[in-house]
């Protein structure tokens, strides 16, 4: 056995209801609680108890509430049982709670125990009796205590009750007899009876209300009697015959009831007993009301009976004016129905519309996949529940596999599997046509489809119904899941309705005018007629022919076409027949299009609304905000299009019909029948139109979204600032797909509908369920509506990449929809973007440009400029457009409206020179340099055009494209193009940068050789200065002889420029005019003299480049040094490292000493002379960069042998005035004490004697001095006068001869005083007394001759 109930807690705030339904049902042993709230979603909201070898009595399970705790009281056939659970309101001790998630009060259940002493107890059983409880009912005192009244099952009720909450006290149990009862009424019974329980007293329902300080029980017996039992008196009060309200009850007595149930409700006027009599072939509802008489005496007056023709009763409820009663018909489908039962003399039921079963039979199309198709259906929203496809599939495969992810994806792909499986394995042949393949397809799928059907009408068994007596929510809990019951609009429910209930009214509350209500009930009731009419491929055709975008007329009058081709049965005539009746079929019309129009002027927005107080507002930001409740509101949009839809299609039909039957059916002639033609069709066919975009919309399943691509998304909308933060949808809590719409409802529509009925609202009472749901769904249709000016939902789309149902929008709207055009071709635009098909998005932004002031999105979207303010609106939506087309990369497009918008901005220089930079940058990153120059010709901004030249060089100069940055002509630029690549060119790294290469490319394109020269000598300085290394010299020896080659070219009397001054060859970019580098104030700037520099003097320079790349060359670590060294400063390097013939070369340039060559030169020959042989290895070589002697030696010589040799060299090919060089050397090989070589004193002798005699003075060579004063004495005598560079020696006739007497007088004396060589003086004196004895002889021949 398996019973269900449901209750509603309603806790309030503020003027606000937060409703939260708890669904209990039982089953044997178990029970499982399931507890739904439409604000929060709830985590571990299901839970399952199991009362081990118990039953659950029906009735058993109640729910109660007080301020603090949520109250189980759970009744079996052998035990009672209480679980204390928190309140909603108390589970958080802020009531500020904004989580998106919240914990049920059934999150701590597994902490309790069902068998606890102080919450539970055995019923004690009685003697003799045997058999359970049958029926039971419990409550909670207001003391606190738990009470639980069980049936016996041979009459009388047991009541077992608990103590209160945290009292200490015993369980303790009351028997309430019938004897108690006749007793106190009658005084008298037969003695055979007295006492004793018959079983036609058992209880069938039960039912207690707390009264006047009392508790009083009602008793529905099997004897059809409704008895009340006092629990203070503990005693039966009341007891009164139901079959007394009920016609024609013979033979009824002589049956036990079986079925019968009992609700009671408070109303206004006091206690109501609601019985329901289960009779065969009908039943009946008697509603009593409890009347209180003097003497503690009760009564009961009867209020109304009302009948019903439904079978099988599942469950009713009973509120303060209404009955509402589901019953399961003979085929299987729920009905409910409701009825007032104060004012309702006719006893008509008010329908309750419910959620139709899916469609038994699928309509594939001829271009239709059998197996794309039926997906599509089954996994369509509103059709089947994700636990009947599991049975469903788990039946299909007779139960061989188990589904492992419960996800809509995975069930999708693990049901086509399970179907392509079985048709493969089915197959015997091998070759197949398409027809027969797509016939096995279709049989196939039509078989699950058939299994998912009857699981699915399984979970939709109706089990129960409860009301919220506060807010009137009606909730219908069925086996699968729990339906929730939403008012009907007026006009639905007209066409809805059944033809009974139609025929039967004779008002609607769409117009209170009885002729034109009783015109709108004939109009609907020929539209019924041609809904029965239409089959379901002329339905099928009709839907399609929307989904394709043809007209909704010609669509209509195809079907009419049809319609009138087979009509059979003569459903035209009966409609022509009813038509005739309606007296103003045009008014009618008019009314029902009225109703149906969605259009307002108003938007529905958070602009201009009044926000509540803090604490409101964030309740306001939870209402109506869980996953079930997103589920209710948009499937009740969705059902709301779902009929307009047939509403509107068969509206349009019956119009096309009027045309068909022309004046005669107008007592108005001609022009209503022009009004309906020209007016109302386009007005229906509209109509058709939008509502079959909303169910487009509402069914239509949301995309999942990759994570990058949300990224970029967003990175989008702050481009567009459209967004700070994407609207992201959340995860549902259960397994299965979320539609555009409810994406939109959570994300954006909830927020402004809850506002918007906010401020409708004017009292602080609750409100109704039926009144707030009513307007969600009619403030979220009017936000999907196309007609409305709101753009909301199109925007949601796109801030959550839905862009292909963004496009099926754009579609679905295009040929009819006259509003927001420019803002949908945006949309489009983004959309095509986020493809990849930029062109085509191009042109829609094109579009969309002429709406941009007359649209509320466009206007918002150009609203949000943070930069300088652009001329026109339409500037500023191109700025936008152009900002986006930049961030998805696409230049060419950015390039393409750019070059449109400057059409636009004719008058406007500023936005000119921005668009003309934009163009230039991109036409510049694309490498369309010719085009980037033509359009920073453009640019009318003089500062821009700066930028965008010294962009175009720098690019260019990093590409290597220097062959057209050189070759652009600069009209009115040149000046500006070198002065940026002078600035980068000292501004950057030398060796990094190639800006002075490009400078003196750009001088020698232009025949400016000068200038060019100039470029190339102030890049080698710089080099010397700032790059000291072998290839920075190398350059710098190129960049001379560039400047040399420069000059060469033009006049001499223009081969000249001006040196930079060191230290100050250029400004740095960006330095303060006022302070130097430290941030001091500068000193006044000195006038610095300007110097010349001639063609002689930059070959200077560039002899002494070279000889400092040679010098790097041999010797790498002297280039630190040597880039900024002076000629001076290079003899010395260059004599360091032996490279003498550069030394003497850079002397004679400059015209210096050779001293320091010769000095340096000798001491590299002492070295050799008494170094080793690494010494000698290491001079071969510094010996081969010197010029060495052509003298061919027969012999092998060493190092030092060519040393001395290149020395020789030098002597002989640099002769220096009184022999200075010879003199340096003897005296740097003297002052080392190195013995002369021959050679030297030879070659030096012919030159200056005397110096020699000097020299050996003054190193103490006394020896070596009178030696050669011997010699020299000689050589005037014409003893080998030769070798002293004496052309004749001493005689008559010769020119004078001299000796340097002071020298020898010295060297005489100093060997007088040294005894050691006394014999060396008496030959010196001995050899000068020889000769001045021939001079006396010679002074005397001269005067003779004289």
């Amino acid at each position: 056995m398996k019973t269900a109930e449901s209750c509603c807690l309603s806790p309030v705030t503020d003027s606000f209801t937060v409703t939260v339904c708890v669904s209990r049902c039982t089953t044997g042993d178990s029970v499982q609680l399931v507890e739904q709230s439409l604000d929060t979603n709830l985590l571990n909201n299901a839970v399952r108890l199991h009362l081990s070898h118990c039953s659950v009595l029906p009735g058993g399970l109640v729910v109660q509430e007080t301020l603090s705790n949520v109250i189980i009281l759970v009744s079996t056939n052998q035990s009672v049982h209480r679980l204390v659970l928190p309140h909603p309101t108390r589970m958080y001790r802020s009531e500020l709670v904004t989580e998106l998630h919240m914990q049920s009060i059934f999150t701590d259940v597994g902490k309790l125990s069902l068998h606890e002493p102080s919450h539970s107890a055995i019923i004690p059983s009685i003697v003799g009796q045997n058999g359970s409880p049958s029926t039971s009912t419990a409550w909670l005192s207001e003391s606190g205590e738990a009470h639980y009244a069980l049936a016996s099952p041979a009459g009388g009720i047991r009541v077992v009750s608990l103590p209160p909450l945290g009292t200490q006290g015993s369980v303790s149990v009351v028997e309430l007899k019938r004897s108690s009862m006749m007793l106190r009424l009658s005084g008298w019974m037969p003695s055979s009876i007295r006492g004793e329980q018959s079983p036609a007293d058992l209880a069938l329902s039960l039912a207690v209300r707390e009264l006047e300080q009392d508790t009083f029980i009602f008793a529905l017996c099997q004897d059809h009697k409704l008895r009340m039992w006092s629990i203070r008196e503990q005693a039966c009060l009341l007891e009164a015959d139901m079959l007394d309200y009920v016609p024609s009850c013979r033979g009824l007595k002589r049956q036990s009831g079986t079925a019968h149930r009992l609700r009671v409700s408070s109303s206004l006027s006091g206690l109501c007993v609601c019985v329901y009599l289960s009779v065969p072939q009908r039943g009946q509802f008697t509603v009593l009301q409890l009347v209180a008489t003097d003497n503690n005496r009760y009564s009961l007056d009867h209020i109304s009976s009302l009948f019903t023709t439904q079978e099988t009763l599942v469950d009713f409820s009973l509120t303060s004016t209404d009955i509402w009663a589901v019953w399961v018909d003979e085929s299987n489908n729920t009905v409910v129905k409701y009825i007032n039962f104060e004012h309702n003399t006719a006893g008509q039921w008010n329908q309750v519309f419910v959620q139709p079963a899916p469609e038994e039979e699928v309509h594939i199309g001829v271009d239709q996949d059998p197996r794309e198709t039926y997906l599509d259906v089954i996994f369509s929203p509103l059709h089947f529940t994700s636990s009947a496809i599991v049975k469903a599939l788990q039946i299909y495969r007779r139960g061989s596999q188990r589904s492992v992810d419960p996800s809509w994806d995975n069930l999708k792909k693990e049901v086509t599997v399970a179907v392509e499986t079985e048709l493969q394995s089915s197959v015997t042949e091998f070759e197949f046509s398409q027809e027969e393949y797509r016939q096995l397809q279709v049989e196939f799928w039509s078989k699950f489809y058939a299994c998912c059907l009857q699981y699915q009408e399984v979970q939709s068994l109706p089990l129960g119904l409860s009301v919220s007596y506060s807010t009137g929510l009606v909730c219908l809990l069925k086996k699968g899941f729990v339906s929730f019951l939403l008012p009907c609009f007026a006009v639905d429910h007209l066409y809805l309705s059944s033809d009974e209930c139609l025929f039967s009214e004779e008002e609607t509350p769409i117009t209170e005018d009885p002729d034109l209500s009783r015109d709108l009930l004939q109009l609907v009731q020929c539209l019924r007629l041609v809904s029965d009419a239409v089959s379901g491929g002329m339905a099928y055709e009709m839907e399609k022919a929307l989904e394709h975008l043809e007209s909704p007329e010609r669509a209509a009058e195809l079907v009419l076409e049809n319609l009138l081709s087979n009509d059979e049965e003569n459903v035209i005539e009966d409609i022509q027949n009813k038509l005739q009746d309606i007296r103003n079929p045009i008014a009618a019309m008019m009314v029902l299009l009225r109703e149906m129009d969605l259009e307002t002027d108003s938007d529905v927005g958070v602009d201009g609304l009044v926000l509540p107080g803090l604490n409101l507002r964030i309740s306001l930001s939870q209402l109506l905000g869980s996953s079930c409740a997103v589920s209710v509101v948009c499937q009740a949009v969705c059902h709301l299009a779902m009929t307009r839809t047939l509403f509107c299609r068969d509206l349009l039909i019956l119009q096309k019909l009027y045309l068909r039957f022309g004046d005669n059916m107008f007592l108005g002639g001609g022009a209503q029948l022009l009004q309906l033609q020209q007016d109302l069709i386009p007005r229906s066919s509209n109509l058709l139109s939008s509502y079959y975009l909303l169910k487009h919309i509402s069914q239509s399943l949301a995309s999942c979204v990759p994570i990058d691509i949300i990224d970029a998304n967003l990175q989008h909308l702050t481009v567009l600032e459209l967004s700070d933060t994407p609207a992201l949808s959340t995860n549902r809590s259960v397994p299965s797909p979320q539609t555009v719409l409810e994406l939109f409802y959570q994300t954006a529509a909830r927020k402004l509908v809850i506002s918007q009925i906010y401020c409708q609202q004017q009292s602080s009472s609750v409100l109704l369920w039926s009144h707030m749901i009513s307007n969600v769904v009619i403030l979220l249709a009017q936000l999907l509506w196309p007609s409305n000016s709101g753009f909301q939902f199109p925007e949601c789309l796109m801030g959550n990449c839905q862009y292909t149902q963004l496009q099926e929008y754009v579609r679905l709207i295009g040929p009819w929809c006259q509003v927001n055009i420019g803002s949908c071709r945006f949309m489009l635009g983004q959309c095509y973007l986020a493809n990849g098909e930029g062109q085509k998005a191009l042109q829609c932004f094109q579009e969309a440009a002429t709406e941009v002031e007359k649209e509320e999105f466009l206007i918002r979207l150009t609203g949000t400029e943070e930069e300088e303010v652009a001329s026109t609106p339409r500037l500023q939506y191109y700025n936008k457009v152009l900002r986006l087309l930049e961030d998805v990369c696409l230049p060419e497009l950015v390039i393409q409206l750019a070059s449109l918008a400057i059409t636009e901005a004719v008058s406007d220089i500023n936005s000119q020179a921005a668009l003309w930079t934009r163009i230039f940058k991109h036409h510049l990153d694309l490498g369309h340099n010719s085009e980037a120059y033509e359009a920073l010709t453009q640019n009318p901004d003089s500062s821009m055009q700066q930028d965008c030249l010294r962009q175009l060089v720098v690019v260019l100069c990093e590409r290597s494209q220097l062959q057209d940055l050189v070759q652009f002509s600069y009209v009115n630029l040149h000046d500006e193009v070198v002065g940026i690549i002078e600035s980068r060119a000292r501004g950057l790294d030398l060796l990094a940068h190639n800006y002075y290469e490009l400078l003196y490319s750009f001088h020698i394109n232009r025949h400016n050789f000068r200038k060019a020269g100039s470029v190339m000598f102030e890049l080698g300085m710089r080099l010397g200065r700032e790059v000291r290394t072998r290839l920075g010299l190398q350059k710098q020896v190129n960049c001379y002889l560039a400047a040399l080659n420069c000059l060469r070219l033009i006049r001499p009397e223009y081969a000249w420029i001006v040196q930079p001054v060191s230290g100050a060859m250029y400004e740095r970019p960006g330095a303060s005019p006022k302070r130097n580098s430290d941030g001091d104030f500068s000193s006044e700037p000195v006038k610095r003299q300007v110097d010349i520099l001639e063609l002689k003097d930059l070959e200077k320079e560039y002899v002494v480049s070279r000889s400092r790349l040679t010098l790097a060359q041999h010797h790498p670590p002297s280039a630190a040094i040597a880039g900024s060294a002076s000629a001076e400063e290079m003899v010395t390097l260059l004599v360091q490292t032996g490279l003498f013939d550069l030394a003497l070369s850079i002397c004679q340039t400059f015209k210096l000493n050779l001293t320091s060559v010769f000095e340096g030169l000798t001491f590299k020959c002492i070295k050799l002379q008494f170094g080793g042989e690494e010494a000698q290895n290491e001079a071969w070589s510094w010996l081969a960069a010197n010029q060495l002697s052509s003298v061919v030696n027969t012999k092998e010589s060493s190092a030092t042998d060519e040393a001395w040799q290149l020395l020789a060299s030098y002597l002989d090919r640099y002769p220096s005035a009184n022999a200075r060089h010879h003199r340096c050397v003897i005296s740097k090989l003297l002052s080392h004490g190195v013995p002369l070589p021959d050679w030297l004193i030879k070659s030096y002798k012919e030159v200056d004697a005397a110096c020699l005699l000097r020299l050996y003075l003054n190193f103490d060579l006394l020896d070596a001095a009178a030696e050669l004063v011997l010699e020299y004495v000689d050589a005037l005598l014409g003893r080998g006068h030769q070798y002293f560079g004496i052309e004749r020696p001493l005689s008559a006739t010769s020119s004078s001869v001299w000796l340097p007497y002071t020298s020898i007088d010295q060297l005489l004396h100093t060997l007088n005083e040294t005894q050691t060589n006394s014999s060396v003086y008496n030959k010196v004196r001995d050899k000068l007394d020889d000769y001045h004895k021939l001079v006396e002889q010679t002074t005397k021949r001269r005067l003779v001759a004289q």
